[in-house]
């Protein structure tokens, strides 16, 4: 969740009253680090969601999760990013306090959106490594659509409490609109823990109980009763798990900030210098156009239907060929790992 640990002592009703006096290179650097954010993000989540629909291969029930994650990360280069672009090079916001209203509430249903599709990727990887005889059914066509909708369900209704605590409001430091929650401790505290920490909690014990069995069938542990794994199984698990590293390490200052001056406002906010505040907030934003790179370097299939998306814009085919149903790769692919008659685990090197 967006947390603004509100080291301000006072905000103004009108979101155009707050300014702040900086040196231009200030204005420069953040402006510039924006700019390529959204370009990235952009760019790379659309590549993300075209080479799902373009590539069969990657058209399968955990790749569901991904491109929800990969709208919630576009959404926010798409509308608040370029307010608060224009807020940077303005000294302030001048766009209205709908705007500021909107675009705070759009960043947070993106943020949430982002830690709950982590998590439905996290237990995702763990029945389909854990609990293979019964991936199938869990995690059929209709019911991986079924969890999608059920987490943007569960965003908006994470998000609507703020509507009611009037916690929107536009910080100077940060150029933005964003979640104002030093009005309560108490509520500060509620959503670090159900909307940061304890979604890590669950994405962690899931990949912990995924690493565990990895490493039991490497070492040829219990062979009789353990899953097939292939490298591809591997490499698709620790490209998620990347995923995951990146969000939390990205967001975690920036929550543990606002969890810190929820106990103890008196005795953290002088100590919290404006640089530090700003330096997590714009970490955050970065978070949003890493995934997409994430997938390029780590994932063979994206890579390659990135590499062939990007030909097809070129040439202007984008919209005309399946890369999926070209002879050749259909050669060089290889089947889905399958659980074997006898569930008997064979492991190649890793």
């Amino acid at each position: 969740m967006v947390i603004n640990a509100s080291l301000l002592n006072s905000s103004s009703p009108d979101p155009s009253d707050a300014v702040l006096n900086r040196p231009p290179w200030v204005t420069t650097t953040l402006g510039s680090f924006l700019i390529f954010t959204i370009v990235v993000d952009i760019l790379g989540n659309l590549l993300v969601i075209f080479s799902v629909y373009r590539n069969k291969k990657l058209r399968n029930a955990g790749n569901i999760f991904v491109v929800s994650l990969a709208v919630a990360d576009l959404v926010v280069a798409i509308y608040p990013y370029p307010l608060v672009l224009t807020s940077i090079f303005h000294n302030g916001w001048n766009l209205g306090n709908v705007h500021c209203q909107i675009s705070g509430f759009v960043m947070g249903v993106s943020v949430i959106g982002s830690i709950f599709n982590i998590t439905g990727i996290a237990i995702n990887r763990y029945c389909y490594i854990c609990h293979s005889l019964k991936y199938d059914k869990l995690y059929s066509d209709k019911n991986s659509v079924c969890y999608v909708m059920l987490i943007w369900a569960l965003t908006v209704v994470a998000i609507v409490p703020n509507l009611f605590v009037g916690s929107l409001q536009y910080d100077p430091r940060i150029y933005s609109c964003t979640f104002e929650q030093s009005a309560s401790s108490a509520y500060t505290i509620a959503v670090v823990f159900f909307h940061f920490i304890l979604p890590i909690m669950i994405v962690t014990y899931c990949y912990l109980r995924i690493w565990i069995l990895v490493i039991q069938v490497r070492r040829r542990v219990k062979p009789d009763n353990r899953p097939k794994l292939t490298p591809h199984d591997v490499r698709n698990f620790v490209t998620m798990f990347v995923v995951f590293v990146l969000f939390a390490v990205c967001w975690a200052p920036l929550n543990f900030i606002g969890l810190a001056v929820a106990i103890k406002p008196e005795v953290v906010v002088p100590l919290i210098p404006e640089w530090l505040f700003v330096a997590s907030y714009f970490m955050a934003y970065f978070n949003s156009c890493l995934n997409a790179i994430v997938y390029g370097v780590l994932n063979q299939n994206f890579r390659r239907e990135y590499k062939r998306i990007v030909v097809s814009v070129c040439t202007a085919r984008i919209f005309f060929q399946d890369s999926s149903n070209d002879a050749g790769e259909r050669l060089k692919s290889k089947p889905s790992p399958l659980m074997t008659n006898n569930n008997q685990v064979k492991v190649d090197s890793v």
